[in-house]
């Protein structure tokens, strides 16, 4: 039951936060600008929402090959098929719990393939970790490549707001510095001091398993047969990550004109969005508004909340469609298993 509360509070807390961040983003807007998403939406042309959803969905099946790429060196193998259902019913999950979706994809691998879920999820890290290390990547290379329109935007509208907001703030003040040094000395010697008997609990030693595992499923990546496809793979990943934003903004007039550069920068800032809350609810869709104002999308107009919402309502619905279907094709493998 505390368990359920926890999870209950936890969902409802992160789609409180989108929420939020929806009315907010949403009650300022002017009448015309809402008239303006409206129409948007009914005047886009959706031919481009489907190229952006192809991409968005090819995306996916590449990630899905490549996680069996780091699998195989630990010798365990799985399809194409059930690598793919995996990453779609974790994308499903971490709409409702945040990074609930990483576990839930080892655990269908071990339920349709006894993998490990220990050693597949250290697999999943190495993803993430790749996939942050592009991530940040792109988002020095959007730096460099916008640095003269980022500064201006930022100096004009971001270091005023800072200021007047965090004029409180006494650098010299380590006071919690303090606090958090001594816990952390506390800690290492009570480790020190106890560590053999620690480490017989029960507690402790199904955890030591668990990161051996998760250590294993680390080390497959200096095993991979393959790695200079593995690179090929991730760099696709992000390309059409790429392309799935740029043919998002070809479907209404008012953003198709603009370049690579916006592109970029909207895949790079908008990821920031969909890190911090559920698939990026409320949060995207105004990240992706106040980035099109760089490049001349007036934030009034209401065009860079219309395509905001249009590329981000279309994938949460791809994911939501392609995560039931998956779910779906897993129950009915697992009656056929079990008449």
């Amino acid at each position: 039951m505390k368990k359920k509360i926890i999870s209950t509070l936890k969902i409802s807390i992160a789609f409180g936060i989108g929420v939020g961040i929806i009315y907010l983003s949403l009650k300022d807007l002017s009448p015309t600008a809402k008239d303006d998403i409206l129409s948007s939406f009914l005047l886009a042309d959706y031919s481009w929402v489907a190229l952006s959803l192809f991409f968005g969905i090819l995306s996916h099946l590449i990630r899905a090959q490549r996680w069996r790429m780091l699998l195989q060196p630990m010798g365990y193998d799985t399809t194409l098929k059930n690598s793919f259902l995996a990453v779609m019913i974790g994308y499903f999950a971490n709409l409702g719990i945040p990074r609930s979706g990483e576990l839930a994809r080892c655990t269908i691998l071990y339920k349709e393939d006894k993998i490990p879920v220990d050693k597949s999820f250290g697999t999943v890290i190495i993803e993430r970790t790749i996939d942050m290390i592009i991530f940040f990547s792109l988002f020095f290379l959007t730096f460099l490549l916008e640095f003269k329109r980022i500064n201006t935007y930022v100096e004009e509208n971001i270091f005023p707001a800072l200021e007047e907001k965090f004029v409180f703030i006494n650098s010299g003040d380590l006071f919690f510095q303090k606090i958090f040094g001594g816990i952390f000395i506390i800690i290492l010697i009570i480790y020190i001091l106890f560590w053999k008997k620690i480490k017989q609990l029960p507690f402790v030693i199904k955890t030591l398993k668990l990161f051996s595992g998760i250590w294993e499923g680390l080390k497959s990546i200096v095993n991979i047969k393959q790695p200079f496809l593995f690179i090929i793979y991730s760099l696709l990943i992000w390309l059409n990550y790429y392309l799935m934003i740029h043919m998002g903004l070809q479907a209404i007039s008012q953003t198709s004109g603009l370049g690579l550069g916006a592109t970029l920068s909207v895949l790079v800032l908008g990821s920031i969005g969909i890190m911090l809350t559920p698939g990026g609810i409320g949060l995207y869709p105004v990240i992706v508004a106040q980035t099109l104002v760089l490049y001349g999308v007036s934030a009034d107009s209401g065009y860079g909340d219309a395509i905001g919402w249009l590329t981000w309502s279309s994938q949460t619905i791809m994911i939501i469609i392609l995560g039931s279907v998956s779910v779906l094709i897993i129950s009915l493998k697992k009656d056929k298993k079990n008449p």
